[in-house]
């Protein structure tokens, strides 16, 4: 049965900054091309969209490593499917083309990306090694597991082994609320149960109306008493951005309610000059 990818979230199309920092993982062995496991015909899809999927391993039709998928030095590139697509991060730009799975076949359209110029020749060449494998139709098997496994086999014979982590929808079990929040270019002195000393990121929410312009008035600053997934505080810079908040079922005493997990960084400024 033919049909596009009936997946929930939206592209955050941020060039070089994944918004969820990626698992160490090392590169094991793939199986040969005529040794992968025969796909499931059971719908693949909701499988595909609750992992992030971290590329493992790559080789050609003959076995061997292909070396310009694999540079080290960096985190992995990654594959997200949402919104009848899919997306490529830790390139030097974010890659986005259409999806369409039929059983064990998936089907890849004309990739599109941002164009933003990149220094860095490992990203660089991330990018033209996956920008050149990922158009067409590929073999796809999941491995089930507790770190599952998906395999991508191209017309070309070669295999692409990557492993999932979890979203933090899948992690929460919701898709969470979208919302968005400034944050302070310093953080502040707060009282944490857990941690002497602490100093929390300052935030208020913001607001924009339908074509995107931020709505007048600005609300109180108040402390976050825990830090938002994906999102790394630099003195100095005042950010907004849009995460996705999630309530968290029977935390820990003393744990938040909430989660924040960064979705994208809309706005950022160096608030010292």
């Amino acid at each position: 049965m033919r049909r596009a990818l009936p997946l929930l979230l939206p592209f955050a199309l941020i060039a070089c900054s994944p918004a969820t920092p990626p698992a160490d993982s090392a590169a094991t062995p793939a199986a040969a091309p005529a040794d992968l496991p025969d796909a499931a015909t059971a719908d693949h899809a909701a499988t595909l969209g609750a992992y992030h999927w971290r590329l493992v391993d790559a080789r050609d039709g003959a076995g061997a490593p292909i070396d310009g998928l694999l540079a080290e030095g960096g985190a992995p590139l990654q594959l997200d499917f949402r919104d009848g697509g899919v997306s490529v991060s830790n390139a030097c730009n974010r890659i986005n083309a259409s999806v369409t799975l039929d059983d064990d076949r998936l089907e890849v359209g004309p990739a599109v990306s941002t164009q933003m110029a990149c220094l860095d020749e490992r990203l660089a060449g991330l990018e033209r090694e996956i920008g050149a494998r990922l158009p067409g139709t590929h073999r796809l098997a999941i491995t089930a597991g507790d770190t599952p496994r998906l395999s991508l086999q191209t017309d070309g014979g070669e295999t692409l082994q990557f492993e999932g982590a979890p979203t933090p929808a899948t992690r929460y079990g919701s898709t969470g609320e979208q919302v968005f929040l400034e944050i302070a270019p310093e953080r502040v002195a707060c009282t944490h149960p857990l941690i002497p000393d602490h100093r929390c990121l300052q935030v208020r929410p913001v607001q924009y109306d339908d074509a995107g312009v931020r709505r007048p008035g600005e609300a109180e600053w108040t402390p976050l008493y825990q830090e938002i997934e994906g999102f790394e505080h630099e003195d100095g810079m005042r950010n907004v951005l849009r995460v996705q908040r999630f309530d968290v079922a029977d935390p820990p005493a003393d744990a938040p309610s909430q989660a924040y997990v960064l979705d994208m960084v809309v706005e950022s400024e160096n608030a010292r000059r």
